[in-house]
């Protein structure tokens, strides 16, 4: 909005419009939703002129912080230059961003298809898996989420997040590696990931025996950062190929740093995927999705297909620029070095309110406090109400994070990867007194 202009629209006018005019599905976060109308690096603005720490960035999507001149600038020559011309004229920043993708992510992967969001990203991959082993069953995990297309929310396995019926793929659940709430009763490690094993017997008992892939999120996003054990993927990952399957890796939340240490979360695992999908963090914020491939599937597609705004100049353009930032500014690092940070300040406010805090996990700048009814008391019922209650209270002291979990009870938090040591100071001082204000009504 222009600063200049005689007359500033209202939040409540804008909400107003907002619910007038917008689908009621496309829900707001607060009683009173923010209008934002300004950012710049981790922090953003309302029409009112207040401005909020942002640990979220537009979810897990702003990986270098809001405006950033780096990305602003590339984008804004790239703007005079070319704006678009679709996936049938190629272009120098989509060669080159794919040249870039094939050198940073594991493995062997080199072949990449660009569209305009994760949804999408993730059908191409489903789409390759198919093509290139002949079947058609997909094993996707309960929690994930992959979408809103029918075929993700086919994928998705949270029924507040599907519609209506999806059988656009022959799609079978696995069980989720969420630990906190296992699904078989277990502990681990004495469990011996049971999870994993079991999928086994979910391809032997459900499908025709031989499936065409594994889609998962080395992280679960949506699910509440649910975070598996290390033999999870390596255990996985060989039963479906032992079927024929190939293993699908969903990096729209995890990709480009976000869990410290390592460019992309799967190989904190040590496991190498046949196919990659990302987007959020890849263009701070530009529309763009990505399915990478192997050579040997990718040259399996033989049809034709295009992507009318995927690989478009502006987004490579600004994606580009993002990932160089990430790798010259050692940005992995720093969500690795300020994620111990972060996470060391959460574990203190779960001994501070052992009641409410059931766990605290995550890596990196990806970490999650999910919220119970009463840890004490071995009571674990997910408490979503203190969720809303938190939230209120974080955006009265300027702070914001998001939330998940199938009942909503997880408190998500994702600032950019160049926050430093005093805005992960202010963010936890924030959370304290809001917990405190939830648990003590202080």
């Amino acid at each position: 909005m222009d600063d200049s202009s005689a007359e500033r629209i209202s939040a409540e006018a804008v909400n107003r419009k907002h619910k007038e005019f917008l689908l009621p599905a496309v829900a707001n976060y607060y009683q009173e939703p923010l209008v934002l109308e300004s950012g710049r690096g981790l922090r953003v603005r309302d029409v009112a002129g207040r401005e909020y720490l942002d640990f979220f960035g537009g979810i897990l999507t702003i990986s270098i912080g809001h405006c950033d001149p780096r990305v602003t600038g590339p984008l804004k020559a790239q703007i005079d230059r070319l704006g678009h011309v679709s996936s049938l004229y190629p272009t120098l920043p989509v060669v080159e961003l794919a040249e870039k993708l094939a050198r940073i992510t594991p493995g062997d992967l080199k072949k990449s298809f660009f569209t305009a969001s994760g949804t999408e990203a993730d059908e191409t991959a489903v789409m390759l898996a198919q093509v290139f082993t002949g079947a058609h069953e997909i094993i996707a995990l309960r929690y994930g989420y992959s979408g809103r297309s029918l075929l993700a929310q086919a994928l998705t396995a949270h029924a507040p997040w599907r519609a209506v019926p999806t059988q656009v793929a022959a799609v079978k659940h696995a069980l989720a590696p969420y630990c906190y709430r296992c699904p078989l009763g277990q502990s681990y490690p004495s469990c011996e990931v049971r999870c994993a094993a079991d999928i086994e017997e979910l391809i032997r008992t459900t499908t025709l025996g031989a499936v065409a892939g594994f889609l998962a999120e080395p992280i679960m996003g949506v699910g509440g950062f649910i975070v598996p054990p290390p033999e999870y993927f390596p255990m996985a990952v060989d039963i479906v190929r032992k079927h024929g399957g190939v293993f699908i890796c969903d990096e729209v939340q995890t990709g480009f740093g976000r869990t410290g240490g390592k460019m992309f979360g799967i190989e904190h695992w040590g496991v190498r995927p046949d196919i990659m999908t990302m987007a959020k963090g890849v263009a701070n914020g530009l529309p763009l999705g990505v399915t990478i491939a192997t050579e040997r599937i990718a040259n399996a597609f033989k049809k034709l297909s295009i992507s009318t705004f995927g690989g478009n100049p502006l987004s490579c353009a600004a994606a580009n620029a993002t990932i160089d930032v990430i790798e010259r500014e050692h940005l992995a690092a720093n969500a690795q070095a300020q994620g111990r940070r972060l996470r060391a300040g959460l574990e203190e406010l779960q001994e501070r309110f052992p009641e409410i805090v059931g766990e605290v996990r995550g890596m990196g700048l990806m970490q999650a406090l999910e919220l119970v009814r009463n840890e004490l008391a071995r009571d674990r019922t997910p408490n979503p109400e203190a969720v809303l209650r938190l939230f209120e209270e974080t955006k009265k002291r300027g702070l914001l994070i998001g939330r998940g979990g199938l009942s909503g009870n997880v408190l998500r938090i994702s600032p950019p990867l160049t926050v430093g040591a005093s805005e992960v100071e202010e963010a936890l001082g924030v959370l304290r007194e809001s917990l405190e204000a939830v648990v003590r009504g202080g």
